[in-house]
């Protein structure tokens, strides 16, 4: 079955098997106004489903601490959870954090998640995780999406893991969206923008792939997305 646009904050759409529907592209990645907007126009953005590849990357993991890079509604931070991890889920839009704390709450997981409202482009969250997720983290516009992940990886504990989830194209129904400017960073380039040291790091996953999604307007068709996973040494 095609997935359903979800929930992070895809920065050219929010895609994340979650999408805005409109033209992101007039945007700034860090416009909290135009996410609140975005999120207040409706009772619900996202599918409320976890990201397929947080679950399939993830499933097999010990929980401990993860943090959740854009979390928007919480999706994610409340499969995380419900699993016995301790996160804490970032997004810029506090409307967003408010929907993830109530679907928190709904599960009964709100013991285990923290949410912090940040613009990762200015701050970013303290201390040490065992699993950092940033998953659809796009931009148009200026948001340092290389200089992020980077954040990212220096919160990782040893021993912890790393996952970035990115798109490597457009999606076959947004022809009316696609941007000649738009760069898809290949899996292998969102290794290399990490600059994770020499014998520092195990690489556990670059590869890309093609998925069935379905469009915000329900119609069918395909996208190719790419997974990085990496664990810190211990």
């Amino acid at each position: 079955m095609p997935e359903h646009a979800h929930e992070h904050h895809d920065r050219h759409a929010h895609d994340h098997s979650h999408h805005h529907g409109g033209s992101p592209s007039e945007q700034p990645a860090g416009d909290q106004e135009f996410w609140d907007s975005r999120y207040a126009g409706s009772d619900r953005i996202w599918s409320g489903n976890p990201n397929s590849a947080l679950v399939r990357e993830v499933t097999d993991l010990a929980p401990g601490s993860a943090l959740d890079l854009g979390c928007g509604e919480g999706a994610d931070v409340v499969w995380l959870a419900g699993r016995g991890w301790r996160v804490t889920g970032t997004d810029i839009s506090p409307v967003a954090l408010e929907r993830a704390a109530a679907h928190a709450a709904d599960a009964g997981v709100a013991d285990r998640v923290e949410l912090q409202r940040h613009d990762l482009a200015e701050s970013f969250p303290a201390g040490k995780f065992d699993l950092v997720s940033a998953c659809f983290l796009h931009n148009y516009g200026d948001f340092p999406r290389a200089r992020v992940l980077r954040a990212a990886a220096a919160a990782v504990a040893p021993g912890g893991i790393l996952l970035v989830v990115g798109h490597g194209g457009w999606a076959t129904w947004q022809e009316d969206e696609v941007r000649p400017g738009m760069h898809f960073p290949t899996p292998g380039e969102v290794l290399d923008q990490l600059e994770l040291p020499e014998g520092a790091w195990e690489v556990l996953r670059v590869e890309e792939y093609v998925r069935e999604q379905c469009s915000p307007d329900g119609r069918t068709g395909t996208r190719a997305d790419n997974t990085v996973k990496v664990r810190r040494l211990p």
